[in-house]
């Protein structure tokens, strides 16, 4: 037997020998989440790939972040750490489908959600995150009917804040849908004084429970502001270790999906671990890459994001 690697020790060599940046979303394994540059939900992880001064984006992640990357820095070397790394919710978008789909609509506007393909990015006219969904969508011309792709559910919330009625794919992400209203009932009653904090993502039938609903960050933000010192957390557990290095004091219950679990984590986010970042990065694979047609066309609808999220 080797002796055993030092992965943390290895891999801040590797980012500076690399000049690399690694991105983590808040669903990946706590390890991870601390030897990130940054931490962050989907549209702030877009934001620091638009702005970084890295040679190499590593991306700690699933597999349509590191596309995001990949699109906004078309020259840099870009690496996730496992290229399995899907999403379900991109998944169940096949740009085939979403081509005809949206050619039933051909007077739509059409507003992707960042979890799907580069090739339905390629397809819209602006993307938004869970975190900037509402402001995206109330700057759509008044004039425009709007098609909305791929979650379903958010779809809805959003058409609840806005007033704006749209034509919805009907997709939805295998984290959030399985949420079991019956458990967050149960969790309620013994746990009363716990303030309910729910991702968009999820079902109409658990969001009606919740005290707040938000982004990933939205729920970061708003559970460190908070007086309460108890919450039920109805999204990916990840989230939780950010939740408590902020607070401490507090406690947060990851709210049971309806499989047995205690608590619901992402498969595809868990796929990457602090041994497959090490090797990413001391082999500089696996690499995403794009064909420089696609990047081309889902730049505009980003960078329209972006711009509209200032």
């Amino acid at each position: 037997m080797g002796a055993e690697v030092d992965y943390e020790r290895e891999i801040q060599e590797l980012k500076r020998k690399l000049n690399a940046v690694i991105l983590a979303h808040y669903y990946q394994e706590s390890e991870i989440q601390d030897v990130a540059d940054f931490v962050g939900d989907s549209l702030a992880l877009a934001q620091a790939a638009a702005k970084t001064k890295a040679d190499v984006i590593v991306f700690c992640g699933v597999h349509f972040m590191a596309e995001t990357a990949k699109i906004l820095n078309p020259g840099k070397l870009v690496l996730l750490p496992d290229l399995k790394a899907g999403c379900s919710l991109s998944d169940r978008c096949p740009p085939a489908a979403f081509r005809a789909f949206k050619e039933k609509h051909p007077d739509h506007f059409v507003v992707s959600y960042v979890n799907s393909s580069a090739a339905v990015k390629a397809m819209s006219d602006v993307i938004c995150t869970s975190s900037n969904a509402v402001k995206i969508v109330n700057q759509v011309p008044k004039d425009r009917r709007i098609l909305f792709a791929p979650d379903q559910h958010l779809g809805r919330y959003v058409m609840k804040q806005t007033g704006r009625d749209m034509v919805l794919w009907p997709g939805s992400c295998i984290v959030h849908e399985i949420f079991s209203e019956k458990r967050l009932v149960q969790l309620k009653v013994q746990h009363p004084e716990a303030e309910v904090v729910a991702h968009p993502e999820c079902e109409e039938a658990v969001l009606r429970h919740a005290d707040y609903i938000g982004s990933t960050k939205g729920l970061l933000d708003h559970v460190l502001k908070s007086p309460k010192r108890e919450f039920i957390v109805v999204t990916e557990a990840g989230i939780l270790h950010q939740m408590k290095r902020g607070a401490p004091e507090k406690t947060f219950i990851p709210a049971p999906p309806d499989n047995g679990c205690s608590c619901n984590e992402c498969p595809y986010m868990r796929l990457n671990t602090m041994e497959k970042l090490y090797r990413c990065m001391k082999d500089k694979t696996p690499e995403l890459t794009l064909p420089a047609d696609l990047q081309a066309a889902a730049l505009a609808p980003l960078q329209r994001m972006l711009e509209w999220s200032q």
